[in-house]
């Protein structure tokens, strides 16, 4: 049953559980750059491997996300959300054993899961809502930003009231915090299961193969926009805690600079789809959100701290916008939910395996030089790339593809 033939209740209730599953997926990402200082002193991680944390999620996403269509094929959507959502609650969970082996095993494990459900639910949102796919992108959107925020937000306060309860010689305070975030996605998890069709539904019977997308223009330039945007927000969550820190911020103070920016990302996220429904087009609103991130970086590396604030509300703002304008060109550049879900394989699974080397580079740059102006400069010519992507992807047309029936298993 999709939400477009069913009840307004059933729709309210889908919508519902949508943005808690979205408010989910950003929390295992989100609450581990605020303590990542002390993680990396109590496992003695080396400045590599710190970056290599950081640089997890994305290579995740691109590694694994083009396995989604696959899993949907086999169990359909609903079902394929249930399993990534135990997963999820698991890998989160995991990371309450206080090694650097639990932490990469239990991020890897929150990651694989996340990078599935990025895929899926873009085809999930135009299957269901075909008539609202920019404001249900923006929802959804919004509660990613508010799941990411409210992450970075609490995760130190957490770990130092959990350090004075256990004891402020015990190391594992930062662990029992990350593996908090745990809650949410159980919480998703036990909503999710009403969304299952009745047993015996065959799953996907309706799925078809898209040929032709990964040779049409079109859908390399909605990948790439993905890409390179998706890099400066994984370059934001892994280490602008950490550049306010090296400024002499402290530790709940720049956890809160993040939670502040991606608060204002879940505003833009819910605003822009008004703005959308009165465009032609996105090209112009997709570049000039880049700009307007390259220019909120450059405050938060080199302003005054006492006006941190402002730079990272305006940082929020434009990168809450870029993340649900190239959210949104998946579903605006396909023709139905079919051609939704495999170009939003594509674009994740490629767009987020390029994603990866931003904060990798980023943190190699810190490391090797101590300096904010290799970051800067690093930071820049992706913004730039990324608006000329955006200009492009922002077109008012569909990806030429070719789609038929497949046999489905049950």
């Amino acid at each position: 049953m999709t939400a477009s033939t069913s009840s307004p209740t059933h729709r309210l209730v889908l919508a519902a559980s949508l943005a808690l599953i979205a408010f989910s997926l950003r929390t295992p990402i989100s609450s581990v750059g605020p303590i990542l200082i002390e993680a990396t002193r109590a496992t003695h991680l080396s400045p590599a491997a710190a970056s290599a944390l950081t640089a997890l999620p994305s290579l995740c996403f691109g590694l694994f996300g083009p396995l989604a269509p696959m899993l949907s094929r086999r169990t359909g959507s609903e079902r394929a959300l249930l399993v990534l959502l135990a997963l999820l609650t698991v890998g989160t969970l995991l990371r309450i054993v206080p090694t650097w082996q639990a932490l990469f095993l239990g991020q890897l494990i929150a990651c694989f899961s996340i990078g599935l459900m990025n895929v899926l639910l873009p085809g999930v949102v135009k299957r269901d809502f075909p008539d609202h796919v920019a404001l249900m992108t923006g929802l959804y959107s919004a509660a990613m930003c508010a799941g990411a925020a409210s992450a970075a937000a609490a995760t130190a306060p957490t770990a130092d009231a959990l350090g004075r309860m256990l004891g402020n010689s015990n190391g594992t305070a930062w662990a029992w915090a990350l593996a908090l975030w745990a809650l949410p996605a159980a919480l998703a998890l036990a909503m999710w299961r009403g969304q299952l069709p009745p047993v015996g539904t065959r799953a996907g019977a309706s799925m078809r193969v898209v040929r032709g997308l990964w040779k049409a223009p079109l859908a390399w330039q909605v990948t790439l926009f993905m890409g390179t945007q998706s890099s400066l927000a994984y370059i934001v969550f892994g280490w602008l805690p950490t550049v306010l820190r090296m400024r002499g911020m402290g530790a709940v103070d720049a956890g809160l600079m993040l939670s502040l920016s991606v608060i204002a990302q879940a505003a833009a996220s819910l605003l822009l789809p008004f703005l959308l429904a009165r465009l032609p087009d996105q090209r112009w609103v997709n570049a000039l959100s880049l700009i307007l991130v390259g220019v909120s970086l450059m405050g938060c590396f080199f302003a005054p701290l006492s006006m941190m604030w402002g730079w990272a509300v305006l940082l929020g703002i434009a990168q809450g916008a870029s993340f649900t304008l190239a959210l949104t060109a998946i579903g605006l550049r396909s023709t139905d939910s079919h051609v939704a879900a495999q170009l939003s394989s594509m674009a994740q699974g490629i767009g987020y395996l390029l994603a990866s080397s931003g904060p990798f580079i980023a943190g190699a740059l810190l490391h090797a030089s101590g300096s904010l102006h290799d970051l800067a400069v690093l930071c820049v010519g992706i913004c730039a790339v990324s608006a000329w992507f955006g200009y492009a992807a922002g077109r008012g047309r569909h990806v030429h593809v070719h789609a038929k029936a497949v046999p489905v298993q049950t």
